[in-house]
């Protein structure tokens, strides 16, 4: 039997168009499997309030705080715990709330960017930004406060870092140099690269908090 190319490119469209289709039936049946799933219903504690929720097993903590609550400045970015724009305080610890489930939370205490301020006032790092130009398009922004917030209470705490010199003494708050500071926001990408800005905001704002 001799096929011209005519006829070879209609029968290969053919096969390829069925593999297709049975392809794209069986992710509809998966996806429509995956919607049935049972709702689970939490109760944390986000900026010192209790709030309940109802959410998926698989739903992240930065979805639940989003779609759930409505806290917008929590930024979605790279959505896989690369860029830290969506960084929030989960006990008083940094955490990536993009590669967090919602459902582990129950009872723990969140803080977003929404919570740092105090009766209409900006926390010290959230005006040290404004006052040292740290951001451009400021997407980045909330992920960065939030995560310095944690990094000067790590420092105050004595944790050392990578860029420490000497891990056999005692690290102070004075200790947090420049050079500390960016080994320790380095999990927070700034894509504008307001670095220089950044660092000079954190260390402007260490004494004040």
């Amino acid at each position: 039997m001799t096929v011209n190319r005519r006829e070879f490119m209609k029968l290969t469209g053919l096969v390829g168009g069925g593999v297709a289709f049975a392809g794209a039936r069986d992710a509809i049946a998966a996806d429509a499997e995956h919607k049935a799933l049972p709702r689970v219903s939490i109760t944390v504690v986000v900026n010192e309030q209790a709030r309940g929720m109802t959410v998926e097993p698989r739903a992240t903590l930065l979805d639940a705080l989003r779609e759930e609550l409505h806290l917008t400045g929590t930024k979605k970015a790279c959505d896989r715990g690369e860029c830290g724009a969506c960084t929030v305080l989960v006990d008083g610890r940094r955490v990536l709330s993009c590669m967090s489930l919602a459902v582990m939370q129950e009872g723990k205490r969140i803080t977003t960017i929404e919570g740092l301020e105090r009766d209409g006032m900006l926390h010290p790092l959230q005006a040290a930004f404004v006052e040292h130009d740290g951001f451009q398009c400021g997407f980045c922004t909330s992920g960065q406060i939030m995560s310095a917030v944690a990094m000067i209470e790590e420092a105050r705490a004595g944790w050392p870092s990578a860029a420490t010199p000497d891990v056999t003494k005692p690290f102070t708050i004075a200790d947090l140099s420049g050079a500390e500071i960016r080994e320790r926001m380095s999990g927070n990408l700034c894509r504008c690269a307001c670095y220089p800005n950044i660092v000079a905001a954190i260390r402007a704002a260490t004494a004040e908090i």
